[in-house]
């Protein structure tokens, strides 16, 4: 039984190197690879499932054409050569006669090789079409947020956690996001090294932290300011690492952290006084503390303030020159090579942009000219974009000519003129770079494609042929992809010779010494001068938000979305196995709300806004805090009592990085009585 040498390509921090056990074409076992330090031979229990993803009987067999209404999902074979003729003449005729601009495409992280995932999007960005500001749905907010603090550059190095003394978990569940990070962890924390988890969630992270801090949702910028507040005042700081590695603290200290008192800190976090200043001292007399920054917090109408101020956390105290210390967002820019080989073969350098976070908005009033034409790999904005309901809504529209490339009819495929079968990442080969840590490594194909089914990077090639593009990397073989990609390198990726990577396993690229500082200054900003000229605040600060007081006001309960555990996003829909694991979708309120409603657990209840409706079923847990409703995963409403969770949340900007706000939601609940 030959084993297969492969890289999981799940949207995850950890991208775990993976041995696959084939037999006859068929996948019998996925373990993780003994031989990658810090994936350390195992995978989660998601991706020990993933053969049978790969060799699900909901699989898409062929090519197909609508012969229903959009979201009917009533479809007939046909051949991928009339599938290809149709999208090409139909794409055509749209350039003639609207410009390349009435056409929107995109693929993005359900895979993320940069050659299946990077392809597809530089094939668009070749033919001029508007552009997807992709990644706003997810991680634009902290991502603008660390680089306006930090820079371009990776953080810490989690591997170096052995050599921690504090683990701070700030926003992040450990357990569901970063399974090897808690593995880690979990040898540290047998030397006596406390972990701390802040999270408004008790989550599976939490129960098993050695103190939890549930802090109120959008508080965490205040928490953040009111530690360097005690770190002042107690003289915890590190005076000479702040006089030559920062710019701007005293700045903010004069201005901004006066106001930080650990009283008002306790009001607005809702933590008590006490429990601020003993995080604040055990903080400040850490030597290498590392915190593990979650996403989620900057998911919120000020969610760039949130980061940055705990960003900054380890510059008051100079942990992050010290070995185990700093902090931690993603890793992805430690591996710095010619991306734009793939994402921007050519093409005009601007062009018109649609946010991803706001395509709703984007297929229902652009004009000059409207969007005419939609292609959609690797993601299912039908249930994970921001107002989702006004998503479905442009893509109902018979005048937009839809493609949709997926292994499964997703909903989003529901509504599409042309439905292409995809292959999964077990079946193609690509090159991975991890985001949660510093690996990089070549995935070979552990299986053919089921059915008809074509990789990304295969579509790609054969439509820019046939549209007549003639750029070197929609004919090249993936090897030759590969080699340009390093010409470009730097850093410790420029020492790798690419042809050897298919053969190299797991290649890790930590950078060694201290923490790097990219920003315009080359050290930590405090004061961000970028932030400024934008209009932003230039120092990191926590004031009360009036769109979400005054949503406060009107509806009693406030949304907190997180991932599931065996059903984090739909990109695990075809595992039933996983569905049946995470149950029906459901949400989570807090007994002292689900009694003044009437609700008991187990119930059908009906979640709802302005915006829309969603069905699910009730768990009644004090995971929660009283006043918050929690709803694990993306789950799509084929599987709910009725909709999907991100109908509820607005199309809303944060306030740095024009990021999704879907904790900014408000909402009430009630039973379902249909």
């Amino acid at each position: 039984m030959p084993t297969i040498r492969t890289v999981c390509a799940h949207d995850c921090p950890d991208m775990c190197s993976l041995l696959v056990k084939v037999e006859n074409g068929r996948i019998m076992r996925i373990s993780g690879d003994p031989d990658q330090p810090f994936t350390a031979g195992f995978a989660c229990s998601k991706v020990n499932r993933d053969g049978e993803l790969v060799h699900s009987p909901e699989r898409i067999r062929t090519p197909m054409r609508r012969t229903g209404a959009k979201g009917e999902a009533k479809f007939a074979p046909i051949t991928w050569d009339e599938a290809l003729d149709e999208i090409v003449d139909r794409w055509r005729a749209i350039i003639a006669g609207s410009g390349p601009l009435a056409i929107l495409g995109y693929a993005y992280s359900a895979h993320q090789g940069l050659m299946n995932r990077g392809l597809v999007n530089g094939l668009f960005h070749a033919l001029g079409t508007s552009r997807l500001q992709a990644g706003t749905v997810c991680d634009t907010c902290c991502e603008e947020a660390w680089n306006a603090t930090v820079g371009p550059t990776g953080g810490a190095d989690p591997e170096s956690v052995v050599d921690s003394d504090l683990v701070i978990s700030w926003g992040a569940d450990l357990m569901a996001t970063n399974v090897h990070f808690w593995a880690k962890l979990e040898t540290v924390r047998k030397r006596g090294v406390p972990l701390v988890v802040i999270d408004p969630r008790r989550s599976r992270t939490a129960r098993q932290a050695d103190w939890h801090l549930p802090v109120r949702i959008g508080t965490d910028a205040a928490l953040a300011l009111g530690i360097m507040h005690i770190l002042v005042r107690d003289g915890l700081c590190d005076r000479d690492y702040i006089a030559s590695h920062t710019v701007g603290f005293d700045r903010l200290e004069r201005d901004v952290l006066p106001r930080f008192a650990p009283t008002r800190v306790a009001e607005i976090t809702g933590l008590d006084v006490a429990d601020v200043e003993r995080l604040a001292g055990l903080y400040g007399r850490a030597k290498a503390p590392f915190i593990r920054l979650g996403e989620g917090m900057t998911r919120l109408a000020h969610g760039g303030q949130a980061l940055r101020a705990v960003a900054l956390l380890p510059g008051v105290t100079g942990a992050y020159g010290r070995q185990g210390g700093g902090a931690m967002l993603m890793t992805a820019a430690g591996c710095d090579i010619d991306y734009n080989v793939v994402r921007k073969p050519s093409g005009p350098a601007s062009t018109r942009l649609v946010n991803h976070l706001r395509l709703g908005e984007a297929l229902l009033t652009m004009k000059d000219p409207p969007l005419r034409a939609i292609f959609i790999s690797a993601n299912n904005p039908a249930v994970t974009c921001p107002e989702a309901g006004k998503v479905r809504r442009g893509l109902m529209r018979d005048d937009l000519f839809t493609v949709v490339h997926d292994p499964f009819m997703s909903i989003t495929a529901r509504y599409a003129d042309i439905v292409l079968p995809a292959a999964t990442y077990l079946e193609t080969e690509d090159f991975y770079r991890a985001y949660g840590a510093y690996y990089m490594q070549y995935g070979h194909r552990a299986v053919e494609p089921q059915g008809e089914a074509w990789s990304n990077l295969k579509l790609a090639q054969a439509l820019a042929q046939r549209l007549g593009l003639n750029d070197p990397v929609f004919s090249q073989s993936q090897p030759e992809i590969l080699e340009a990609m390093f010409r470009g390198a730097r850093g410790p990726a420029a020492s790798v010779d690419p042809k050897r990577l298919p053969e190299a396993g797991p290649v890790n690229i930590a950078p060694k010494g201290g923490q790097r500082f990219r920003t315009p200054s080359g050290k930590l900003e405090f004061y961000s001068e970028v932030l400024a000229q934008q209009g932003a605040p230039p120092m990191p600060d926590w004031q009360p938000d009036p769109e979400e007081q005054r949503e406060a006001g009107r509806w009693p309960l406030r949304l907190l979305t997180a991932p599931g555990y065996f059903q984090s996003h739909t990109a695990f829909s075809g595992v039933s196995f996983l569905r049946k694991r995470e149950g029906e979708p459901f949400c989570v309120l807090h007994p002292d709300d689900a009694r003044a409603r009437g609700l008991a657990d187990g119930q059908k209840v009906r979640l709802f806004n302005d915006r829309a409706e969603v069905g699910l079923v009730v768990r009644v847990r004090d995971e929660v805090q009283p006043g918050v409703v929690l709803v694990p995963g993306q789950r799509p409403d084929t599987e709910a009592v009725s909709g999907t969770v991100n109908m509820l949340c607005s199309d809303r900007y944060t306030d740095i990085g024009e990021g999704a706000t879907y904790q900014s939601t408000f909402l009430d609940v009630q039973a379902w009585e249909k």
